[in-house]
């Protein structure tokens, strides 16, 4: 049960809250909604609250494959038929898998995706909120269209494909919204970790970097008054002061190309160490600035990486960032998203594929249109989606191969002429009998990046207005940072314009373990993560919150309308960190041997591509397209 009085209408079933819509609803009213049962209860996914992303039901069969080493037996009789092709995974690179094989094997080919959640996108999850009235849509994963002008040839055409026009999001994201409601940044240092913390407003600008990065006289001012409110010895303050507004050249000893070395094999803190004099707790109140891009801390970043993203350290260096090695074209601006971040790429790949599961015809339908869960995997359908089913097995037959699973607790049984697993690689070695034994370890060597978004619908935003902040850095909370939500309005769906309107927050929270190495904190992390309950969340929400905007008139018992904590204990790819990994890239790397074909299935994921971007789940699916059905 929710612990706050102001959404505690709604029932919570191990931290799921089941939407209000179902409540009496007969099965024909139900269906006539486009829910679906599950747990014997009338549901429509994106509107669940509480534990979402692996949420319960979603994991567990896995679970026991990997960890127990539970076996299931073969059924002996297929369901439906043989298919022309079988997709296990209903993420973005299964969907795209989907789209891609039925353009080459034409409209009447039969294709059947399977996933393990109750919900298809994988990461790329939507969340929806009713406040009031006023109908909230977010994000729960996969976040933005990152650089669309450097996708691949075979990536801009899928979008075109979709019917998605980036240029567009230059007229529906409002870029200076924020500015010209007067909300900047500001860092709120947790008061367990730092006592006597108070959330410090540091002034204009859009993110982390903008805490500490001061490029004229005036953010010299601006950071150097906020370095005297922090919660720091004055040792620290003196080292901060000279790192982030004296700003030396800290490695003027060496040579351009010198500086580049070193700073490739040095993590960003070994740096703060070694030539900032930064004590414990200093280190402590930077360290985490960027987990919600990396996973990790600066203890496992390199200080090549910290230039290249602008940190205030590294402005004296005399470095161009744009100059420097880099393994990413990030130079365009950060609005290509749709209000459900790229669930809308999943959601437009689905009324492709199932027009009449979601009938949405332009990506603007797209943001509104209902989807029909109960029709994405009718017997009438081309193309079916079937959800709730965890694939238990996937072989090679005379056939072409077949994939066991398990729905419901039933073990069923699908044929199909080819397969593609658009699943993690770190199933992969559990359920493919036919790997051999170096793949296998190829596969599971890679640990993938564990997070949480967390969307928590807020009545109103009349504190942050107050506070005239709009994104918080939190060093030493569970959350790295939190923000209001991206000002987006398209497709007759329209951005929280005043401070009295209903608006989503979106908190991260990625588990690190500093001092190990970044797969092992990964690893570590994931762990943790499953220890946390529900109400662990809440529990901090509710404290971060009124900690930082209470003084500013922020009530949690009035304002929260709603929490969704989206858990993705298996999130981001595996991207190869230079400090650790050498020179691997997406491009080399033990990756491209992990995901060679076996037989009939073919192997396509953003883990196969060592990109955590949509661009790599798609370029991963042309890939395994390809190798079944040629270029």
């Amino acid at each position: 049960m929710s612990k706050l009085r102001g959404i505690n209408r709604r029932d919570f079933l191990n931290g799921v809250a089941l939407t209000g819509l179902a409540v009496g609803l007969s099965p024909v009213a139900a269906m006539a909604e486009g829910l679906v049962k599950s747990d014997g209860v009338w549901t429509y996914p994106p509107a669940k609250t509480g534990m979402r992303g692996s949420h319960v039901g979603s994991f567990e069969v896995a679970h026991a494959i990997s960890w127990e080493g539970k076996t299931y037996e073969r059924p002996e009789d297929a369901t439906d038929g043989l298919y022309d092709l079988v997709v296990v995974g209903a993420g973005i690179s299964g969907l795209a898998s989907a789209v891609l094989a039925q353009e080459k094997l034409g409209t009447d080919a039969r294709i059947l995706i399977i996933d393990n959640h109750d919900d298809f996108g994988g990461h790329a999850k939507r969340n929806e909120f009713n406040v009031d009235g006023k109908m909230l849509v977010g994000y729960g994963g996969s976040q933005t269209l990152e650089g669309p002008a450097h996708y691949s040839e075979g990536s801009r055409a899928f979008l075109q494909a979709l019917g998605i026009d980036t240029e567009k999001f230059y007229r529906y994201f409002d870029q200076t919204f924020y500015e010209r409601a007067g909300l900047g940044v500001a860092v709120h240092p947790n008061p367990d970790r730092f006592p006597g913390g108070e959330m410090i407003p540091v002034g204009p600008g859009g993110g982390s970097s903008a805490v500490w990065a001061a490029y004229d006289a005036d953010g010299k001012k601006r950071v150097a008054a906020m370095i005297g409110k922090l919660p720091l010895g004055a040792e620290d303050k003196k080292a901060l002061h000279r790192w982030l507004v004296d700003q030396p050249d800290w490695l003027a000893h060496m040579s351009r190309d010198e500086k580049v070395d070193y700073l490739r094999s040095h993590s960003y803190e070994h740096c703060m160490q070694e030539f900032g004099g930064f004590g414990e707790d200093a280190l402590a109140l930077m360290r985490n600035e960027m987990t919600g891009l990396w996973g990790l801390g600066w203890d496992a970043i390199s200080g090549l990486e910290a230039l290249r993203l602008g940190q205030g350290g590294t402005l004296g260096l005399g470095l161009d960032p744009q100059a420097v090695p880099k393994p990413y074209h990030w130079d365009e601006p950060y609005i290509f998203h749709f209000p459900d971040g790229n669930a809308g790429v999943a959601r437009l790949a689905v009324a492709k594929l199932i027009p009449d599961a979601l009938p949405a015809h332009t990506m603007e339908d797209e943001v509104l249109t209902r989807a029909h869960y109960d029709r994405l995997d009718g017997a009438e359908n081309k193309v079916r989606i079937r959800l709730s089913s965890t694939a238990v097995q996937a072989m090679n037959t005379d056939k072409g191969v077949e994939v066991t699973y398990v729905r419901d607790g039933k073990v069923e049984r699908v044929e199909a002429r080819a397969g593609i697993m658009a699943c993690y690689n770190h199933i992969l070695p559990f359920i493919m009998p036919e790997l051999g034994e170096k793949q296998r370890e190829l596969l599971d060597w890679p640990e993938k990046v564990p997070l949480a978004y967390i969307n928590v619908a807020l009545r109103n935003w009349q504190a942050f207005k107050n506070a005239g902040v709009h994104y918080v850095f939190t060093p030493g909370a569970l959350f790295s940072n939190y923000s209001l939500d991206f000002p987006v309005s398209m497709g007759g769906y329209s951005f929280a314009a005043k401070p009295e309107d209903p608006i989503m927050l979106h908190m991260t929270y990625v588990p690190t373990s500093p001092g190990l190495t970044s797969r092992e904190q990964h690893k570590a992390g994931r762990y943790e993560m499953y220890a946390l309950t529900f109400e662990d969340f809440e529990t901090a929400i509710v404290n971060e919150l009124t900690q930082a905007f209470g003084p500013y008139g922020f009530d949690a018992e009035r304002d929260i309308a709603g929490i969704t904590v989206n858990r993705w204990p298996h999130g981001y790819a595996y991207e190869y960190n230079e400090l650790y990994d050498g020179d691997w890239s997406p491009q080399k790397g033990p990756h491209i041997e992990a995901r060679k074909p076996v037989g009939k299935l073919a192997i396509a994921n953003s883990d196969s591509s060592a990109y955590a971007y949509v661009n790599g789940a798609v370029d991963a699916a042309i890939r395994a397209v390809d190798t079944l059905y040629g270029a």
